[in-house]
């Protein structure tokens, strides 16, 4: 298939979407809602601004990402966080939600139900997301919040994978990713985990509070994936363009992640303000780790350190900011940053040359938060210090069945997309930089 007839395929399938929507019979709400005088209005208010807040994170996320590459690929490295906010919401309304929190498809285990994936018609086209309470998804604000603040999470979450992937991934082929990422891999370990009758979340037990697993562990292990599916750059060598778009970025992130984390406790009570709380402390506390850790082993005080040790500190303390304590989101921290640290600094993971130490931070991060979360979350059988070691074996078996399913399928739709499209850059290109190459832009 030539370029043109590519670019033609794609006009093609978003001109289908918008003409569908416009042709499409909306179905209204059925039983399952609650009536309207259940909202509450405070909870709606907080849901609203820790929406916004999530949605800030992605460009927040450009800048961090970009500040990092070589001078001739920053604007193609940003571009690709920022279009994950056009790509995913679209794909979100069609389908996306619908097979993340749609009527469980799945097994039956010892006489219950449970859901590996959400039925794609019951929410297609946003079918039923309409103003009353669903009640058992966000049952005192409007569904239609709780169907757009969950979509920020499905946008930050291949837009991660980027970093790893940088300076050498043709642009149409990274859409076609997202695309298959978000609809095979997100959405049915979405479905898992946070679905009230989820295979991991339910029959496993996981938690997961904000997403440490749903978000940071599956873009870890696909950015992982796509590396070894796409092969090392021509030339590997990290020399940062702009050290203050990664302090902006990091800025960036560090406030939207209050809404990423505190949000995600759906109202605007006690566990929000909890989980406000252990975010930004286990974030101080990994940042300051990480530098102290760098001198120690003989590396200089730098910003680019600081910013990558607050970011991993809130990756770790994602899945467990609502169970824990704020002393023990200081340990979170502390030993997160230093994993993450050393991972970042091991030679055989360098020589796959993960651009921006994706799953050194993100995939380690988020393994490192689910063991944590299922050593220390409180709660009635929640932990292995709170119900013992049946329930941390479960979490331990959880844990290996995400990451043969992250891992997995991502390289296997990474050998897809490459079949369908290239995935990677001439040398002509990689050499000229992908802001010129693939967007005749200059940085």
């Amino acid at each position: 298939m030539g370029l043109e007839k590519r670019w033609i395929s794609a006009f093609v399938i978003i001109a289908v979407v918008a003409i569908t929507g416009l042709f499409w019979q909306h179905q209204l709400p059925t039983s399952q809602f609650n009536e309207a005088n259940t909202i509450n209005y405070a909870d709606v208010a907080w849901l609203l601004t820790a929406s916004c807040l999530v949605l800030l994170m992605t460009p927040g996320l450009s800048f961090f990402y970009g500040g990092m590459v070589g001078k001739k690929n920053v604007i193609s490295t940003m571009l690709k966080s920022f279009i994950c906010l056009g790509v995913v919401s679209l794909l979100w309304v069609t389908v996306g939600f619908s097979l993340s929190f749609g009527s469980p498809i799945g097994i039956n285990l010892n006489g219950t139900y449970y859901g590996i994936i959400g039925n794609p018609l019951e929410f297609a086209f946003f079918d039923q997301v309409e103003l009353l309470p669903h009640k058992a998804l966000g049952s005192s604000i409007p569904f239609i919040l709780f169907a757009l603040f969950q979509m920020k999470f499905a946008v930050i979450t291949p837009a991660i994978i980027t970093g790893a992937l940088a300076e050498r991934i043709r642009f149409i082929s990274f859409l076609l990713f997202i695309c298959l990422f978000t609809v095979c891999i997100y959405a049915p370990l979405c479905h898992m985990i946070w679905h009230p009758h989820g295979l991991l979340g339910s029959y496993f037990g996981v938690k997961d509070f904000a997403g440490g697993t749903v978000v940071h562990m599956s873009a870890g292990f696909a950015a992982l994936a796509g590396v070894i599916v796409l092969g090392k750059r021509k030339n590997s060598e990290h020399i940062p363009t702009n050290i203050p778009f990664v302090l902006l970025g990091t800025g960036l992130l560090w406030f939207g992640w209050f809404g990423f984390n505190a949000g995600s406790a759906l109202a605007a009570n006690a566990t929000a303000a909890m989980a406000f709380a252990t975010t930004t402390i286990a974030s101080a506390s990994a940042m300051m780790t990480w530098v102290f850790f760098d001198r120690l082993n003989g590396r200089k005080v730098s910003a680019l350190g600081a910013c990558i040790g607050a970011v991993v500190g809130l990756v770790v303390i994602t899945p467990s900011a609502g169970f824990i304590t704020i002393p023990q989101s200081i340990f979170f921290g502390f030993i997160g940053a230093i994993v993450s640290n050393k991972m970042v600094n091991w030679k055989k993971l360098k020589q796959i040359d993960d651009t921006l130490d994706v799953f050194a931070c993100h995939g380690v991060g988020g393994i490192m938060g689910m063991i944590l979360t299922a050593i220390f979350a409180q709660g009635e059988n929640a932990s292995l210090l709170h119900g013992g070691w049946g329930v941390f074996a479960h979490h331990m078996m959880a844990l290996v069945l995400v990451s043969v399913f992250t891992f997995g399928g991502a390289y296997l739709l990474f050998k897809v997309t490459n079949k369908i499209i290239p995935i990677r850059v001439t040398e002509e290109s990689e050499d000229l930089g992908l802001d010129l190459s693939q967007h005749g832009e200059k940085f």
